[in-house]
């Protein structure tokens, strides 16, 4: 074998290392260090490696090395035979270990070494940055520059890389300016990390001009800037790009797909995204799990998912970015079900899920309602060691509230050590979704006391909160907090102040803010004329969504459903059904279950119930249970003992899991003194086991709110509070009320009044009243 001769430089003393180390940093940040400035390395002699040391089963073993485990094997072997000291075993040792990212081992070898030659320091920056921190591969970057290695292109592209994968702005325009002053602004290698460093930096604009002013460039140049725009949010650019490189001369690559496919998907065309189809098809692509991926998530944010599980289930390899993409497309067009599908093959296949594989399963059980799937993921988290992920913890948080269990959502926020703005949010609104009212309140008051600002998700959530308590204190409070944090030009946050004020009784107010709105969404629209309908303007509402019309926000479902019910609070049967029939005929808008039970409540709060029955029966869909529902409302309003016992029978036929429809039935037959019948529903009831949600009262006093059942006795006060309800009773029965107790039967009569006087609503107003200063004493006379 022949002889290799290889040249060594002279080394820095360990003090002079030390020294300019101290020094570089503001040196590194000046253009006028260039590197002709610096000392070179003066060459040590030419030193002869013997043959035996390449011949050596050690150096062969190295040479063969395919694994740390393999190393850890072949150490004691080098070690054993004295081989430690030679340049051969060096160079494989410092590589090796550099590659399977064992940098504190790869040091002690590079720092025995006495003569180092650059290729040394080259091999340890690149593992440094591929295994370590941008500060280790930063300082080292130093301590190289300093010992006097001049830099190669290689060097500034890895680092360039770096700082853009860590957005790390400053140091990469250091590491350009160094580039620039090392003579190597002509690089094309060099000038497309430039490019790519400031597209990930979210710097656009520069990335382009350095694209511009590079004397020539190639296809991987062209995917850089094109990738930089589509990942910046600038898609029709990007396409743009794509499109110019053609007329360049430029045959894209799979890369140039898997950029321009997203970009295509963003702009939501999907006749782009088939375009760019057809040519992976034709350039023979699409075999590429990467570009197949790509196509998945196309058509899926295009609304096309048959095509995008067509592609899916025809691809022969699929990584877990494939299974991501096809279930994220199940999710966002609102199959979480077959999304959990897609899981569980995923899961079967013996695929490793990701913590993106998690969220997405999360995210799916909390839109189907499925929480024992929900359980089994969290298991996954514990099993993957996710825990310390912030951002699968808030999923889960998530995930628990909206399957109803806000208490397993509390237990997982109490855990989670590194709370983000994201991980309050998310907690806020799973209170405020399950009615925790208070402690959707005392989770933002807490939040504020440690100091974390509240954005617009947090009062998006928190505002429909305050609603519920309906205290105009309240919702003045939290209006001034909105303003303080200069949110008040959200349109969402102003449209979730317009709902408040509306339900707080405050309308004059909400409708003032609406007007003051220099934008309003679908939603600002539909919470004003919900608004109007629930005070009972429902010729307002009526005028308002006449006015909606003539703009550009158009109507949808639930502006529909908003008018209905103010037209049936209000009377306005005509209008109501000529916006009924609208829907379809002008809008294209389906009717949807709840629409029809709006129709029938219209026309049956009127007391036109054979129309109301009449249109049941033309339905062209099936009725569900809010239909007859509505129609056994009506019932109750008109005393119709007839059509309550139609509507009763095709509602019980549905089964109903909650015991309010009977028991507005049993009223039914109370109020026209049908008590054998009456009992027939009791039993009915008992027999199924149900039960009619009991109702519940709130009153605010000295910010605390105070909640009250009927017939309860919780409450601290409860002895003085009925006590002072009798009082209060007592007057209003001497001058002149008299108690409507035909809905109960069985009883005495004072036992009829004793429990109508344990109303909730009874309960909370005298106990607002009891606590206003002389309530006593005004009740000791005539009221």
């Amino acid at each position: 074998m022949s002889s290799n001769i290889v040249s060594f430089p002279l080394p820095l003393n360990a003090t002079t290392k030390k020294t300019a180390l101290s020094q570089f940093p503001s040196a590194i940040a000046s253009p006028h260090h260039s590197a002709d400035a610096l000392p070179r390395h003066s060459l040590s002699p030419r030193v002869h490696i013997p043959p035996h040391i390449y011949k050596h089963p050690a150096a062969v073993l190295l040479e063969l090395c395919t694994s740390a485990q393999e190393l850890n094997q072949i150490l004691p072997l080098v070690i054993k035979h004295g081989l430690c000291g030679e340049h051969l075993f060096q160079t494989k040792l410092v590589s090796l270990f550099c590659s399977y990212g064992r940098l504190n081992e790869a040091a002690r070898v590079f720092e025995r070494i006495e003569h180092k030659v650059d290729a040394f320091y080259h091999t340890m920056l690149k593992g440094y940055v591929n295994h370590s921190s941008l500060d280790a591969a930063f300082s080292f970057f130093c301590r190289m520059r300093h010992d006097c290695v001049a830099p190669v292109v290689y060097n500034f592209a890895y680092l360039l890389k770096l700082c853009g994968d860590n957005s790390d702005l400053k140091r990469g325009k250091e590491i350009h300016g160094q580039l620039v002053v090392s003579g190597l602004s002509w690089n094309l290698f060099a000038m497309t990390g430039v490019v790519n460093l400031y597209g990930k930096c979210r710097e656009i604009d520069d990335a382009y001009r350095m694209f511009e002013r590079m004397p020539e460039r190639d296809l991987v140049s062209w995917n850089t800037i094109v990738s930089g725009y589509a990942q910046n949010g600038v898609a029709r650019v990007a396409l743009e790009l794509v499109s110019k490189m053609f007329e360049e001369g430029h045959r894209p690559d799979s890369i140039t797909i898997v950029s321009s496919l997203p970009a295509a998907a963003d702009v939501g065309s999907l006749p782009i995204g088939k375009a760019i189809h057809g040519y992976s098809i034709r350039a023979g692509f699409e075999g590429l799990v990467n570009v197949s991926t790509a196509l998945v998530d196309m058509y899926s944010k295009c609304k096309d998912v048959r095509t995008a599980r067509m592609i899916f289930d025809g691809m022969n390899r699929r990584s877990v970015v494939s299974w991501n993409s096809m279930m994220d497309g199940y999710v966002e067009s609102g199959d979480p079900e077959e999304a959990l599908v897609i899981f569980q093959r995923m899961m079967d296949g013996g695929v490793q899920p990701t913590n993106v594989t998690v969220m997405q399963a999360l995210h799916a059980c909390a839109d189907s309602g499925n929480l024992e799937l929900g359980i089994y993921v969290h298991r996954l988290v514990n099993e993957l060691k996710l825990g310390s992920d912030v951002s699968v913890m808030n999923s889960l948080i998530s995930m628990y509230s909206k399957c109803k269990r806000v208490d397993l959502a509390s237990d997982v926020f109490a855990k989670l050590k590194n709370k983000t703005l994201v991980s309050w949010n998310a907690m806020i609104l799973g209170y405020a979704q399950n009615g925790c009212v208070n402690e959707a309140l005392n989770s933002f008051c807490q939040m504020q006391s440690q100091n974390i600002k509240p954005d617009s998700f947090t009062m998006v959530s928190v505002i429909p909160a305050l609603a519920e308590l309906s205290i105009p204190r309240q919702a003045k409070w939290i209006h001034g907090l909105v303003i303080r944090r200069f949110l008040d030009k959200n349109v969402f946050v102003m449209t979730a102040l317009v709902d408040m004020y509306a339900k707080c009784g405050a309308i004059h107010t909400a409708r003032r803010l609406f007007d003051m709105m220099n934008a309003r969404h679908v939603i600002t629209w539909n919470s004003m004329i919900d608004g109007y309908g629930v005070h009972g303007h429902g010729r307002a509402a009526v005028k308002l969504l006449m006015d909606m019309q003539k703009g550009d926000v158009k109507p949808n479902h639930i502006t529909f459903l908003c008018v209905l019910s103010a037209c049936s609070h209000s009377g306005l049967v005509d209008e109501g059904m000529q916006f009924f029939n609208s829907m379809k005929k002008d809008y294209s808008l389906e009717p949807a279950m709840d629409h029809y039970g709006a129709a029938v409540d219209l026309l049956g709060r009127a007391g036109r119930l054979h129309d109301a029955w009449d249109f049941i029966k033309k339905m062209p869909v099936e009725p569900e249970i809010s239909v007859y529902g509505a129609m056994l409302g009506a019932c109750k309003i008109h005393k119709s003992v007839d059509y309550a016992e139609k509507a009763a029978e095709k509602l019980f036929e549905l089964n109903p899991e909650e015991g309010g429809y009977h028991v507005l039935l049993a009223n039914i037959y109370a109020s026209t003194s049908m008590w054998k019948k009456l009992a027939e529903v009791r039993g009915m009831m008992q027999k199924k086991g149900l039960q009619k949600t009991p109702g519940c009262s709130l009153v605010e006093l000295r910010n605390e709110v105070h909640s009250f059942y009927s017939g309860s006795t919780e409450h601290p006060q409860s002895r003085k509070i009925y006590a002072f309800l009798a009082k209060l009773v007592g007057n209003i029965k001497a001058a002149g009320y008299v108690p409507e107790t035909n809905s109960i039967h069985d009883v005495e009569d004072h036992v009829k009044e004793q429990l109508l006087n344990t109303h909730s609503e009874k309960l909370a107003i005298a106990f607002g009243l009891l606590k206003q200063p002389g309530a006593q004493r005004s009740t000791s006379g005539r009221t």
